[in-house]
Order: structure tokens, then C-alpha cells, then sequence
């Protein structure tokens, strides 16, 4: 069980590495006719967003330079979405990993917002903004994945974490 907020995150990052794969694969079960119905262009849309966001907050800190101008991609595949989600991954999993203690997530950066202009906020709040922000858009992708006749991938955390006694 981890000891400490870092490792907590950590862990998150792991469930939602996890959690996207398993969207994702749900996404391509969606039968390729279905592709350019406009439920599966938003659950793309939708994803490759949430990749985006990730990997805006990394440039925000410094961490990564800036690949993206649209927080909303158009024309992204199953493809494009796993190899952003897994390169955002990466760069969280590193800047995580290479915080010494819990009071370095109590830090506040500054940056400019692309809604708010120059903003400043704590490390820690950044960090649970990342995770919050999956679980939300990946809600919305389940319902549009469910729409479209396929079932959506359980990625509730729980599912990921329990540990089932035989």
C-alpha cells in the first residue's frame, strides 16, 4: 500500500494506463463501418483531449515542449491516440518519479492558461486535476462506445484494485 502522495499518484498513474488501454480497446471493437459515425469521431475527439491535456500540463511545468495547438484534435486514429496517451504516460511517470517528497507537490508553478492567462498553481492540485479530468472524459466515452453498440471497457477503480479472495 503506498506510503506517501507520491507513491499514491503513482499508483493512479499505473490504474490509468490501465484504464486508457482498456478504453481504447473498447473503442476498437466498434465495428469499422461505425468509424465515421459522428459517436465515434467525438470518442476519439474526446481521447485524443484528454492525451493533449496531459501533455500541456508537462510543457506548463517545463517538462516537454509544445507538439499540440489544438486542445481538441481532428483526424486522430486508435493508433495516434495509443501512441500520445502512452508518450504522455512516459513524461508523467518520470516527473513523478523524480520527486524526492510529499511537500514538493505542495510547490506552486506558474503559467499561462489557455482560458485564464497567467495563472499559478500548486503541483499537488495539477496532479489530481490529471486524474479527475480521465475519469470524466473516459464517462463520456463510455456512453458514446455504448451508443454505438459495443460495451464500454469497466475502468472504474475499483475494478483495477481489489484484490478477489478465492
Amino acid at each position: 500500500m503506498p506510503r506517501t502522495l507520491i507513491d499514491q499518484a503513482i499508483r493512479w498513474l499505473a490504474y490509468e494506463q490501465d484504464a486508457h488501454a482498456k478504453t481504447l480497446a473498447s473503442m476498437a471493437e466498434v465495428p469499422t463501418e461505425k468509424h465515421a459515425d459522428p459517436d465515434f469521431k467525438k470518442a476519439i475527439r474526446i481521447m485524443a483531449h484528454l492525451a493533449v491535456a496531459r501533455h500541456k500540463w508537462m510543457v506548463r511545468m517545463g517538462r516537454a515542449l509544445e507538439m499540440h495547438a489544438n486542445f481538441f484534435p481532428e483526424n486522430w486514429t486508435l493508433e495516434t491516440l495509443a501512441a500520445e496517451l502512452a508518450a504522455s504516460h512516459e513524461l508523467w511517470e518520470g516527473y513523478l518519479g523524480s520527486l524526492e517528497d510529499d511537500a514538493q507537490l505542495e510547490e506552486y508553478f506558474e503559467y499561462v492558461s489557455s482560458d485564464a492567462g497567467p495563472c499559478r498553481s500548486m503541483l499537488g492540485d495539477v496532479v489530481t486535476q490529471l486524474f479527475g479530468h480521465s475519469w470524466y472524459h473516459r464517462g463520456q466515452v463510455a456512453m458514446l462506445v455504448k451508443s454505438l453498440g459495443v460495451q464500454p471497457a469497466a475502468t472504474d477503480f475499483i475494478y483495477w484494485s481489489r484484490e478477489i479472495i478465492a
